[in-house]
């Protein structure tokens, strides 16, 4: 092979490969905006009582994967979570700490952090941590699965 065909073989690889990483880095860059932005509002639900704003975080295929309980999944899922942790839970109130969002170039993206679940008088009842993978929809990225634990014991 001659130098140079060896050279522009080598050019076009690096500018794939390049290509490639900025990709993945404007679609993280893209999803740490969208969980940002989707997480500010969340809580808003249980705030105003109104599952639509719940429900429109998370993907038709969702899962949300409770503690205690078995996973609930598909497009009724998130009403089922939002009804019971409204009614049943008392959940009026909360907050996300993202600590980490990795991942990226595939669709997919994974967040890490811990959150505080707040009751009707503004008293935290429940902390923990979670795990998100987000997952990028024809509307924009959208929770996939919702996996999260308390730091407290089981009552």
């Amino acid at each position: 092979m001659s130098a140079n065909i060896f050279f522009t073989l080598s050019l076009l690889l690096a500018t794939a490969i390049s290509g490639c990483s900025t990709t993945a880095n404007d679609e993280l860059a893209e999803a740490k905006k969208a969980i940002a932005e989707s997480n500010a509002i969340y809580f808003q639900s249980f705030a105003k009582g109104d599952s639509s704003i719940f429900i429109d975080r998370y993907a038709p295929d969702a899962c949300i994967m409770a503690p205690g309980t078995p996973a609930l999944c598909g497009k009724d899922a998130p009403l089922t979570f939002f009804r019971i942790a409204y009614r049943q839970i008392g959940l009026r109130n909360g907050k996300f700490i993202t600590t980490r969002v990795y991942g990226g170039g595939n669709g997919y993206v994974t967040e890490e952090g811990i959150w505080q679940s707040f009751d009707a008088n503004n008293v935290m009842f429940d902390d923990g941590k979670f795990l998100v993978l987000w997952k990028k929809t024809a509307i924009g990225w959208k929770m996939y699965r919702d996996s999260f634990s308390s730091n407290h014991p089981a009552h």
